[in-house]
Order: structure tokens, then C-alpha cells, then sequence
């Protein structure tokens, strides 16, 4: 009976603490969640901070809190903070091979920070990957597809890819080819376009819309437009213009080849 007793007594401390453990745990992990929000919201909502900072700060106030936790957590059962980094001191090497690829991307994730390439709310094309930004944390950047599909992509990734910022000027610039048949006057086509690109609200006056014969294919005779737009306008711009000079070339008379093949008859 006293064997019992004393098992229970040295059992009893265990079970204490790992509830006690359990409980800091949990409180802990919605604790930081809360801040972490309330900070995020908090920076995203002062103007003068952009707010891919506002997301990246807050996810370091997130991991330093967690940390903090785990501290805690080790304490509860004895475990002292000298003696945890003198383990991990021993560990170094071992931590710092098995991690190497998440401190890159965490190395990367300040380079991404520092240099701004992009932002939250921008279009890019990170590796060939494009979509955009909806959150850079210290890890990984994801990414939201026109079609709503998301793309996480590792901050080492991004940092060493290619990165085509769609978004980073106001404006951009809208080139289209429209191709016309051999017969038919070329400068009155291009005054067509023209006129219609003027007419567009959107198009920027300066620079001016800008129209030439660009090529001579096998089957047509190409006119390259050039007109300027905000970034925002660039899609519905295009495919606004792509509809009107259609409508407009066929009121004219004005023919768009397409490839097609003639079936020559031998005598005989």
C-alpha cells in the first residue's frame, strides 16, 4: 500500500505539470494568434505603413511569441533556459543542416521585405508562377490566381526566380496587332483604329496612341497599335478595342484574313 501511495505521489507531479503544460499551450496559441491579428490590423490600418510590412511584422510578433510559449512550456517542467541553449548550442550544426532550407526562405523573406520587388494587392510572375499577392510572412509568399486557386511559393524561391512585377507602374502600355487583307488601303485602316483608340476615354493622350504597318505576313498585312493606359484599365482596354475595331473593320469594308490554303487544279 505504501508502494502504491508513494507511485502516486511521484506520478502525481508528472500529470500536474503536463496539464498545466497542456493548458499554457492552448491559452498561449489563441493568445498569439489574437495579437498577432490585432497587430497586423493595427499597422494595416495606418496609411503611412504599406501594408506587406504590416503583414511581415506581425508574423514576427507571431513567432516571437510562440517561442516565448515554448519557453514557458519547457519551465513548467524544469527545464531552464541556459540549460535549453546550451542544448541547442551542442545542436548547432545538426539544426542548422536539417533547417537550412527554412532559413533561407526566412533570409530571403527580409531580402523580399528590404527591396520591396512586390507588394501585397499586385499582379506578378514570380518563376513563372503568376497570380496576386495576398500575404509575405517570413517564410512564404502566396499568391491568388485570376481563377481564385492559390499558389504558395517559398521566399527562397521567389527571391532567386525572376520576378515580373505587372503592377509596379501606374501605367502600361497596350500593344495589339490587327492583321488586314493585301487589298485593302492600309492608311484608312489605321485612321479606323486610330479614331477608336482617341474615343477611348481610357487611352492616355500623352503619350499619344501610336500606329504603324509593322509587318508583311503570308496572308495579311499586320498594323501594330500602341496606346498607354492606367495598369488598372489594361485588360478591359484590350479586350474593349479588340471587340470595336472588329465592329468597325466590318462596317468599313475593311477584311481580317485568316490562313487558308487554295486547292490548285492541273489540266489534264
Amino acid at each position: 500500500m505504501d508502494e502504491l501511495i508513494s507511485q502516486a505521489d511521484a506520478i502525481w507531479p508528472i500529470l500536474y505539470n503536463a496539464a498545466k503544460a497542456v493548458v499554457v499551450l492552448v491559452v498561449g496559441w489563441i493568445g498569439v494568434g489574437i495579437i498577432g491579428n490585432a497587430v497586423r490590423r493595427r499597422i494595416n490600418n495606418t496609411p503611412q505603413i504599406d501594408p506587406t510590412l504590416g503583414n511581415f511584422i506581425a508574423s514576427i510578433v507571431r513567432w516571437v511569441l510562440l517561442l516565448i510559449v515554448f519557453i514557458a512550456v519547457l519551465g513548467i517542467f524544469g527545464i531552464q533556459v541556459t540549460s535549453l541553449v546550451a542544448m541547442l548550442g551542442a545542436a548547432t550544426l545538426a539544426i542548422g543542416l536539417a533547417l537550412q532550407g527554412t532559413l533561407s526562405d526566412l533570409a530571403a523573406g527580409f531580402m523580399l521585405v528590404l527591396f520591396r520587388p512586390y507588394k501585397i494587392g499586385q499582379y506578378v510572375d514570380i518563376g513563372g508562377t503568376s497570380g496576386t499577392v495576398v500575404d509575405l510572412n517570413l517564410f512564404v509568399t502566396e499568391l491568388v490566381t485570376p481563377d481564385n486557386v492559390q499558389i504558395i511559393v517559398p521566399n527562397g524561391q521567389a527571391w532567386g526566380a525572376i520576378i515580373t512585377n505587372f503592377s509596379a507602374h501606374d501605367t502600361r502600355r497596350v500593344d495589339m496587332v490587327f492583321g488586314i487583307d493585301y487589298g485593302d488601303n492600309a492608311d484608312a485602316a489605321k485612321a479606323v483604329i486610330l479614331k477608336l483608340a482617341e474615343a477611348d476615354e481610357r487611352v492616355m493622350s500623352d503619350p499619344a496612341p501610336w500606329i504603324r504597318v509593322t509587318n508583311l505576313g503570308d496572308s495579311s498585312v499586320d498594323l501594330t497599335l500602341r496606346i498607354w493606359c492606367q495598369a488598372a484599365d489594361y485588360w478591359e482596354l484590350k479586350f474593349a478595342m479588340t471587340q470595336a475595331v472588329k465592329e468597325a473593320f466590318d462596317a468599313e469594308g475593311i477584311s481580317i484574313p485568316y490562313p487558308h490554303s487554295v486547292e490548285i487544279k492541273k489540266d489534264g
